[in-house]
């Protein structure tokens, strides 16, 4: 079987499972049911500054709400990241041939992904989270990252994004503690992106192999930075603010817990084992991941 007709098998089996299995949060997530008093957002012990002495300092409804303000800033970071993976698909189908099932499962991602950032921004309206854009180191990074990467960067950067959204999101969609809103949606997040997991392995595979050594190092680097820029956008400082913290500090803080170190790694770790697999994670760059506190 030739490598385009590989493409064409794994697209058209992700179109079947999305005509199968695909949502409408305007339809599933019930927007209009109240938010349930003093339940999390995410689960206390995957929250950035659990186990220190901030954390201690904190009133219960403080930790609650700081639970809500970081899983939005999560869903933020989120949005930023469909953004710019919705510009490398329409480049993908526009370079591509529109009738073939590779583009138009492409197509069919995309249209996944403006639901999801809709779904991702209605959240954080709905839990009053403060958090809303990027922070503007990595909004840049973004602009550069969308404009110029690659099949190869943007197929890795997918599946680092994803895996690790997805790392999150399995626990707190089976998280019966946690506010149902953000069950559901985490939910409809994980079924949906495994197909959009599929589709970037299968890509990534094929870009890769195109690329030699100097390619392959160069791409090494990119994502190691692109991995190390999408892991700290899961933290933001107005999400310490709204519970009467110093950013600067509390920030600090997080960088060096180690339970947000082992929450960054377990998520992250689907992803950190694929890329060590095909070489993708190796050699000097690895210091970045370690910087991202996904590698020890």
């Amino acid at each position: 079987m030739t490598a385009n007709t590989e493409s064409e098998r794994v697209a058209e089996r992700l179109q079947r499972s999305a005509a199968r299995l695909s949502y409408d949060p305007d339809v599933d997530v019930d927007w209009l049911a109240p938010l349930v008093d003093g339940a999390y957002g995410k689960a206390p012990e995957r929250c950035s500054l659990y186990g220190t002495e901030l954390w201690e300092r904190l009133g219960e409804d403080q930790r609650g709400e700081l639970s809500r303000q970081e899983a939005a800033a999560a869903a933020a970071s989120g949005i930023w990241f469909e953004l710019i993976l919705m510009q490398g698909l329409v480049r993908h189908v526009y370079n591509s041939d529109p009738t073939t099932h590779n583009a138009q499962y492409a197509l069919t991602e995309i249209a996944d992904e403006c639901r999801h950032s809709t779904m991702f921004a209605r959240s954080i309206a709905k839990t009053g989270g403060v958090v809303r854009r990027p922070s503007r180191s990595a909004h840049r990074a973004g602009k550069v990252f969308g404009a110029i990467c690659g099949p190869a960067l943007l197929f890795a950067g997918a599946i680092y994004v994803e895996e690790l959204a997805d790392g999150m999101q399995r626990e707190m969609m089976r998280d019966s503690s946690l506010q149902p809103m953000i069950r559901m949606i985490s939910r409809i997040h994980v079924i949906e992106e495994a197909r959009h997991i599929s589709f970037a392995k299968d890509e990534l595979g094929r870009a890769w192999a195109r690329h030699g050594r100097v390619g392959r190092e160069l791409i090494r680097w990119a994502i190691a930075g692109m991995a190390y820029v999408a892991t700290s956008e899961l933290l933001h400082p107005k999400a310490y603010t709204s519970v009467g913290l110093d950013p600067r500090e509390a920030r600090q803080v997080a960088a060096a817990n180690p339970h947000w170190r082992r929450t960054k790694a377990a998520w992250a770790a689907k992803a950190v084992e694929y890329f060590t697999e095909i070489g993708l994670i190796g050699g000097p760059s690895r210091r970045l991941w370690r910087r991202a506190g996904v590698l020890d």
